[in-house]
């Protein structure tokens, strides 16, 4: 039978609104004791409610969890991130006690593989080069080449939990080829993800489209700059719903202020986007404001998942999104 716990979650009311459905909520209150805490980033508020604090629920805007304030966790042994990232709060010092981490991007991988599946078609069919210019009173003017899914090659740079949900989406929609750079991708996994490995040069030059779902680690800051965008063939595409930490603003807005390529942008350097940005009076761009994984259903999800870790911990079964530290150190 599964302990009762005593779990905080630290969460505004908004927040919680949005990722906690009624029965999420429900199952958390069947858990044993729920505090609440409506300001996630107040740090002295957290360890005032630690002791005795078996479930640590974490959100947005999360407090560091350093030292000081672990100091204050006698019995914590699980912190459960109700989002992705877990690198602006999760210090050494929460490894270093042996306390587990779990957190429920998974969540967000379909959403936004279905927003860069969304860019991809858009792209090849030039929907946004047809609207923006019709929105000027033209018709069918200097079209460029149209292509179908079935007759291009894909190249996708990471296989990270989206990239993988992205590269399943292509494959059921028989694209012609799926190519993938990634130096953690085996051969076997290529194999069962029906894809094949190649370099990222090659993967520039001989791809449709190229969308990115890299991590963000030091070794992938500017993965994609000018050299790399020269790679790409004329009429190619490129789309990046990861971070714009994996992209060359300037080059690549040098790039298709030339017509050459088009591209399709969910995340900029600067958020929001300034309105005098020039990327917003580009015809040859499709521009989204960072909401690629901005579905009810996504938000739900990370609260259901974050539910079903700690229900999961409560009965001594194995964690499914355990993050280890070095795991960490591969993920955005």
């Amino acid at each position: 039978m599964a302990e009762k716990l005593r779990v905080v979650l630290a969460a505004t009311p908004a927040y919680r609104e949005m990722v906690f459905a009624p029965e999420s909520t429900a199952r958390l209150d069947a858990l044993g004791e729920l505090v609440v805490l409506d300001d996630p980033g107040d740090a002295q508020a957290l360890t005032a409610a630690l002791p005795g604090t078996d479930v640590l629920i974490t959100s947005w805007g999360a407090t560091p969890l350093t030292a000081a304030v672990l100091d204050h966790a006698d019995r914590l042994r699980l912190i459960a991130h109700s989002a992705s990232s877990v690198k602006h709060f999760v210090t050494e010092e929460v490894f270093r006690r042996g306390l587990r981490i779990t957190q429920a991007g998974q969540a967000m991988a379909e959403p936004v593989a279905e927003v860069s599946l969304a860019f991809t078609l858009s792209l090849l069919h030039r929907i946004h080069r047809f609207d923006h210019a019709m929105r000027d009173g033209a018709w069918r003017d200097d079209v460029p080449a149209q292509h179908g899914l079935t007759a291009s090659r894909i190249g996708v740079v990471g296989a990270s939990r989206t990239g993988v949900e992205y590269i399943r989406m292509l494959v059921a929609l028989r694209a012609a080829e799926v190519v993938v750079y990634d130096p953690y991708l085996t051969d076997e996994r290529a194999i069962e993800l029906g894809v094949r490995r190649t370099s990222l040069d090659d993967l520039l030059r001989t791809s449709r489209v190229v969308a990115l779902h890299a991590p963000t680690l030091p070794e992938t800051h500017h993965l994609i700059g000018a050299r790399e965008l020269a790679l790409m063939p004329a009429g190619a595409s490129l789309v990046n719903t990861a971070r714009s930490w994996l992209v060359d603003s300037a080059a690549l807005l040098k790039e298709l202020r030339s017509g050459r390529i088009d591209a399709a942008l969910d995340v900029f350097d600067e958020e929001p986007l300034p309105p005098d940005d020039p990327f917003r009076a580009l015809p040859n761009v499709l521009l989204t404001p960072h909401q690629a994984a901005a579905t009810v259903e996504c938000y739900f999800g990370m609260g259901q998942i974050t539910v079903n870790e700690i229900e999961r911990h409560a009965a001594g079964r194995p964690l499914q999104y355990e993050l280890t530290e070095t795991a960490l150190r591969q993920m955005a």
